[in-house]
């Protein structure tokens, strides 16, 4: 699980990301304060009303009076409404501001980072969070400011109309506090656990649907379905808890509300039976405790809105407080593009071991292929070369130069998975997240380098038109070659587009990675036939290296595994 931040710590981010609109804030403050103010005159005015009825006052005072009330309601919806744009405003400028920090983080998030937590945790968080927060800042927040505000000075009202009847007002207040500060402290850490347990039946949901075809051909759709049923459940008892807190919370209200009117209606009669009081000021009280039912019913009906909110953002803050990768304090440039590793070992978290003392040099611009049974270890060679992977013990260098201290690394090394996303756009817009300075020249010829019959126009990605995993591919060769790394790792590359497109793609790899250092983790021997040495790994060892036909003339592992590839194709 990807941390969450403290409440301290999310009010200090939240502080922070508000400071640059000081001038915005100021100004919203003052307006809501106005429309607060403005509707606060009117329980006063009715008061006098009442006064000027009982003491048969002349009738073009009550006229004023209730032209009074009607200014007030006039510049309290228009303050009101100003006031709720201004604070709609400055939620989006912040909540903008949010989403651009934890984009930028969770794409500097380390790999091994991100699958610890599950892509579910971190795809729950930019979009499921993100999208909680949005909500709470376009409905809740504009309603909750002016509703707090509205409870506030209501109160001021209240006490300088009689600090007596104000007393009397505060009677529920005791109940408040307590439901108050029970609710805070629980609902917080139910609406939390609401987030986590939905994180996790997005995990869930996700390796179901991605693993679909492995799940049916183990005939684990059963427990697959078993397994998603349960977090699906975890996430509605998580809701159901806080939901149920949010309930009893509203009950206490209610009854605390009652309190308070008897001992405002009460006072006020006793207050007038002593002439301490008028009836107009008794009317006042009661009519301004009256009014605060409405701000604290609405707090009350988005307070688990704003607190499931505050969960979500201290989820994101989670994620901006993540600690960058240490960039290299003096960054060199390697020589060449030659590639050494030494003494590689590696371990996933507290698990075994899977490379145990790798040592490999390929010479600038020679292609390895590396083969071996699955488990082998190729992936994590792979990713350790790439820098996607820190070795457990061991270096890696390019060019004289190891991995941490190479000046942007992803110019000199980059990695190609059989796993593409297709971002969702125009093929240009894909091509250039490798080179954005690219024209569309250089584009077209990209493409003409992996033999993609895309044309840059093309809209692809969610919503378009759905590239074949051949053409993904070729798309993902492209960049490569935009990008123009020294050494390029490609990992099963091929694996995905099936026997018709294998070799298509393998052709599109071999035109991509011309004139470069290159490791192919093959799927495919063929791949192997045609590189310029074989790596044969097994359980974490390198137990072969040599060119294609020496290794099958030595009759060792990867003749054995030459024999089983071709005797089914012979």
């Amino acid at each position: 699980m990807l941390p969450i931040a403290t409440s301290a710590r999310t009010r200090r981010a939240l502080a922070g990301l508000v400071r640059p609109h000081r001038a915005l804030l100021a100004g919203t403050v003052v307006t809501l304060v106005a429309a607060s103010v403005a509707v606060l005159v009117v329980p006063a005015l009715l008061g006098r009303i009442v006064d000027a009825v009982i003491s048969r006052g002349v009738a073009g005072l009550i006229d004023t009076l209730a032209l009074g009330i009607l200014v007030a309601l006039v510049a309290r919806a228009l303050l009101a409404a100003l006031g709720s744009v201004l604070v709609a405003h400055l939620g989006e400028l912040v909540l903008a501001a949010l989403r651009e920090n934890v984009v930028q983080r969770a794409l500097d998030v380390p790999l091994a980072d991100v699958e610890r937590a599950g892509s579910g945790d971190l795809l729950q968080r930019v979009g499921g969070d993100i999208a909680v927060i949005s909500e709470g800042v376009r409905r809740a927040l504009p309603t909750v400011v002016i509703s707090l505000l509205d409870v506030a000075l209501t109160l001021v009202g209240l006490t300088v109309l009689d600090w007596r009847l104000a007393l009397a007002g505060l009677a529920p207040l005791p109940i408040w506090i307590l439901v108050g500060r029970w609710y805070l402290r629980t609902s917080g850490r139910l609406y939390a656990a609401e987030r986590v347990a939905e994180g996790v039946r997005t995990q869930s949901l996700l390796a179901g649907v991605g693993g679909a075809a492995t799940v049916r051909a183990f005939r684990r759709r059963a427990a697959q379905l078993a397994r998603i049923e349960r977090h699906s459940t975890s996430a509605v008892r998580a809701s159901v808890r806080a939901s149920t807190a949010e309930s009893r919370f509203g009950l206490v209200m209610n009854g605390a509300e009652l309190v308070g009117v008897l001992s405002i209606l009460v006072t006020g009669f006793l207050l007038v039976r002593a002439d301490a009081v008028t009836v107009g000021a008794a009317t006042a009280a009661a009519l301004y405790f009256l009014r605060l039912f409405d701000p604290i019913g609405i707090m009350l009906y988005l307070l688990d809105e704003a607190q499931s909110a505050g969960a979500a953002l201290a989820r994101l803050v989670g994620v901006t407080d993540m600690p960058t990768p240490p960039g290299p304090q003096a960054p060199r440039i390697p020589r060449d593009a030659s590639v050494h590793l030494r003494g590689i070992r590696h371990a996933y978290d507290a698990g075994p071991e899977v490379l145990h003392g790798v040592d490999l040099t390929i010479a600038p611009g020679e292609r390895v292929a590396v083969v071996g049974a699955s488990g082998a270890g190729k992936t994590t060679l792979g990713g350790i070369l790439a820098g996607v992977h820190t070795p457990t013990a061991g270096t890696v260098e390019i060019g004289g130069v190891p991995l941490a201290e190479i000046a942007q690394l992803r110019r000199h090394v980059a990695l190609v998975t059989q796993e593409v996303h297709v971002f969702a756009g125009t093929v240009a817009d894909n091509l250039r997240l490798a080179r954005p300075d690219a024209t569309d020249a250089e584009l077209a010829a990209a493409l003409r380098t992996v033999a993609a019959p895309l044309a840059l126009a093309d809209v692809v990605g969610d919503g378009a038109d759905e590239l074949s995993a051949t053409r993904a591919q070729q798309l993902a060769l492209a960049r490569l070659v935009l990008a123009d790394p020294a050494v390029a790792v490609l990992d099963e590359a091929t694996a995905e587009a099936g026997s018709a497109g294998a070799r298509t793609l393998e052709h599109a790899a071999a035109a991509a990675l011309a004139g470069r250092t290159a490791v192919v983790i093959a799927h495919r021997l063929t791949q192997a036939a045609d590189a310029d040495r074989v790596v044969v790994l097994d359980k974490g060892h390198i137990v072969e290296s040599g060119p294609h036909e020496e290794l099958v003339a030595a009759g060792g592992s990867y003749a054995a595994l030459w024999a089983a590839w071709a005797a089914p194709r012979s």
